[in-house]
């Protein structure tokens, strides 16, 4: 099982890292979680510098594929060619975006008359690319899903695990990462946001 966090130059590092983490306790045979890129590098929007896991053909035959924002977003979607490459397919996939990743969703067409979620800063180019936006931190219909703030981060990461590995292999991956004293209450409003979807 293969998930890919496409992560492109400028990228928020909550979005991406947090995922990776939290998709990362899930120890099954085959399970894979890898930071795809364009480049072999790319720079945060904080200057970390991380190197690439996979590509951005590979992430195309991934299982899942998540988007995580960034500040270079537009610059991203105005890329005919970078674009191009991302085949994505919701008919074989789960597929989730956070924030500015909307974005990236919207513009492969992939959300058509889905409503989304997003940050505040995104919600303009969301919506100018047709997009209805919802003000809640996460949906999720059929295949795809989408999550607004960075800290929304646990909500994805744990509705594909949900998803791909079971709903007690998605409580388990909360329980690890949630503060002390309040893993319970952690637990169940990550789930609270994403059992509606499952």
């Amino acid at each position: 099982m293969h998930i890919a966090i496409l992560t492109f130059d400028g990228f928020n590092e909550l979005d991406s890292l947090i995922a990776l983490g939290i998709l990362n306790r899930v120890k099954q045979p085959g399970w894979r979680v890898s930071l795809a890129c364009p480049t072999p590098h790319v720079r945060s929007m904080n200057g970390v510098v991380l190197e690439a896991q996979a590509s951005l053909e590979e992430a195309a035959m991934a299982d899942a594929v998540l988007v995580g924002s960034g500040m270079r977003t537009r610059e991203v979607v105005a890329d005919a060619a970078l674009m191009a490459r991302l085949h994505l397919d919701p008919q074989r996939q789960l597929l989730g975006a956070q924030c500015s990743g909307t974005l990236v969703l919207a513009k492969l067409g992939l959300l058509n008359d889905l409503p989304a979620c997003t940050d505040l800063i995104s919600k303009p180019w969301v919506q100018e690319a047709g997009v209805a936006v919802l003000e809640q931190p996460f949906v999720a219909r059929g295949n795809i899903a989408t999550a607004g703030g960075c800290l929304a981060s646990p909500y994805l990461a744990a509705w594909v695990i949900a998803r791909l590995a079971g709903i007690a292999a998605a409580q388990s991956a909360l329980h690890y990462v949630a503060p002390v004293g309040e893993k319970k209450a952690y637990q169940a409003q990550a789930l609270a946001h994403i059992q509606p979807y499952l």
